[in-house]
């Protein structure tokens, strides 16, 4: 029986995709500080939000479902393209089981633990419906671990330690290194040049956060994600002097007072959550030209409609996406030079993203991610 047991074990892992190897038993701290211990490297996980498999596709490149034996529906509603490109590479991702929201109280317990996984995977934001349900506890009950990593609540501070501990549950440390030292190396094309510029002037930021996916102005960022991005490409956020959390609400008074320089605006393929709306649709493969006439219909919203970004025509566009994945530094670069064209001239955001894709992701690169007001401000990539 021993004999079989092997076989069996190394057949499954085989067809994971997953070469067998010994576990070992270790201790992490998760980006909560919870301490977690648990066999590594981890077989079988399951992803509570399905965007986590943009951070685990560039560590698990060659196999990126290989362990992953279930996860969150939000892919195919909030990005639509990338799930169709994971679908289209790796087939049997679609027959994987989907999950609601943690923090929507959608999550079926029981099913998760129908699946056995190692280790459910769950953002930052779900720890307060997480420790109301007792998730960690009913999980727990049964060997189930749970980690929580961060790349949305707050960013910067947060995505290195994430990516670390999904490199040692992977058994992907060299790999997660390589891709923090991308970020990193990147990022310092923005802020060393920056560094040097003893008179640079900020120009004020609008960030509009996904306007057109429900009625009402104005969603934005404070002092984190998106609204840290803007500082530390050169600018001043207008939210970080009226929001005190990553996420709040301005209103229009408040906009039209302070007088944007810069509207940046995210958007996304949101048909399935917001049918009809006039959110701007970017990402891989998008309509830009439809993306640009959307954008056009925003900057009319008495908001904007006097302001300087409008009347100098610095309205912009960007993946909304990025705010919820380890890439946001490709989004710093594309900010910086919107904010800053002559300083950034010889930057190539696209350049950038084309590069992480060819070095780190299994699928293949296509443009779409942010447009302009004004067609061909964003160079090759900016154009339909």
């Amino acid at each position: 029986m021993g004999l079989i047991a092997g076989f069996v074990a190394a057949l499954l892992a085989m067809l994971g995709g997953i070469a067998p190897g010994r576990a070992e038993q270790v201790t992490l701290t998760d980006i909560t500080g919870r301490k977690v211990s648990l066999s590594l490297p981890v077989q079988r996980v399951l992803l509570a939000e399905g965007r986590q498999i943009h951070t685990v596709a560039a560590l698990d490149r060659e196999a990126p479902f290989g362990r992953v034996v279930g996860w969150g529906a939000d892919l195919e509603k909030a990005d639509p393209e990338s799930y169709a490109a994971y679908v289209a590479a790796y087939p049997q991702a679609a027959a994987l089981p989907k999950f609601g929201s943690v923090a929507g109280g959608g999550f079926d317990v029981e099913s998760a633990i129908v699946l056995n996984p190692d280790v459910v995977l769950l953002n930052y934001e779900a720890q307060r419906a997480s420790d109301e349900t007792r998730l960690i506890e009913k999980l727990a009950s049964v060997g189930i671990a749970v980690v929580y990593i961060d790349f949305r609540h707050a960013p910067f501070e947060n995505i290195e330690p994430s990516l670390r501990l999904l490199g040692k549950l992977f058994g992907r440390e060299a790999v997660a290194e390589r891709l923090i030292a991308f970020r990193a190396a990147q990022s310092a094309r923005i802020t060393d040049r920056l560094a040097q510029e003893s008179k640079l002037k900020r120009p004020l930021v609008m960030v509009d956060r996904i306007p057109g996916y429900s009625e009402g102005c104005c969603l934005s960022f404070g002092p984190e994600n998106f609204g840290r991005m803007v500082e530390i490409a050169g600018g001043r956020n207008l939210g970080s002097a009226l929001l005190s959390g990553t996420f709040g609400s301005i209103n229009p008074e408040a906009i039209i007072a302070r007088d944007p320089d810069v509207l940046i605006v995210t958007g996304g393929s949101f048909g399935a959550l917001a049918p009809g709306g006039g959110w701007v649709g970017l990402g891989p493969g998008a309509d830009l030209a439809e993306a640009r006439r959307k954008l056009a219909m925003l900057a009319q919203r008495p908001a904007f409609l006097h302001s300087s970004a409008v009347a100098n025509r610095r309205v912009h566009a960007i993946w909304h996406q990025f705010y919820n994945s380890p890439y946001q530094f490709v989004a710093l670069q594309r900010i910086a030079t919107w904010l800053h064209p002559q300083l950034f001239s010889d930057l190539d955001p696209e350049a950038t993203l084309r590069e992480l894709h060819e070095r780190f992701l299994p699928i293949p690169y296509r443009p779409g991610y942010w447009t302009d007001l004004d067609a061909g401000k964003s160079g090759a990539m900016g154009t339909p």
